[in-house]
């Protein structure tokens, strides 16, 4: 048996002198280039999509802030509309305007009736606002003019505005009468 066992050894020891002696780097080159280009491309990928990700995130908060800057304007305009709808408030505004509250409405039926009787609205006198004093400019030696008193003799200094010295007169909404 020691004779096959030598033929074998024989023959393996020609089939090692076959093959290349030592690693072969040909055969590793191309896959080890393969996985250094896959390593840095995904790399550079996932660089990339962090950036993207980055740039979105500060986006995004600015986008928040922003609105709740803005979500902060509408509540204080929001505020400032509900403090002039409020019913003293158009009141006090009506009557710097010149405005009256109305009389009694009538109302027109569906087959032409009147119901009510409408009245006219008279506005209540007001009294004039006397005007301002005249001052002297500092290049005149002028003494400053009297407090405004009673009197129609002497003309005002200077002129007022009629539609804030006078009361304006209301507009008459007529309804149809019946005769029509």
């Amino acid at each position: 048996m020691s004779r096959p066992a030598g033929q074998l050894r024989g023959r393996a020891a020609r089939l090692v002198r076959l093959m290349p002696s030592g690693p072969s780097n040909a055969a590793r080159t191309p896959f080890v280039l393969l996985i250094v280009l896959l390593l840095g491309g995904g790399l550079i990928t996932l660089l990339l999509l962090n950036s993207a990700l980055n740039e979105g995130s500060f986006r995004l908060s600015e986008l928040k802030k922003r609105t709740t800057d803005l979500t902060d304007e509408e509540q204080a305009l929001q505020r400032d509309v509900d403090g002039r709808s409020e019913p003293d408030a158009l009141e006090r505004r009506a009557r710097e305007l010149g405005m009256v509250p109305g009389g009694s409405p009538a109302f027109l039926g569906p087959g032409g009736t009147v119901r009510g009787v409408p009245s006219e609205v008279v506005a209540p006198a007001q009294p004039r606002k006397a005007p301002p004093p005249v001052t002297a400019s500092p290049s005149h030696s002028v003494s400053p003019a009297p407090p405004p008193s009673g009197s129609a003799s002497a003309p005002p200094a200077t002129k007022p505005s009629t539609s804030a010295a006078q009361p304006s007169t209301p507009a008459h909404q007529s309804s149809t009468s019946p005769g029509r």
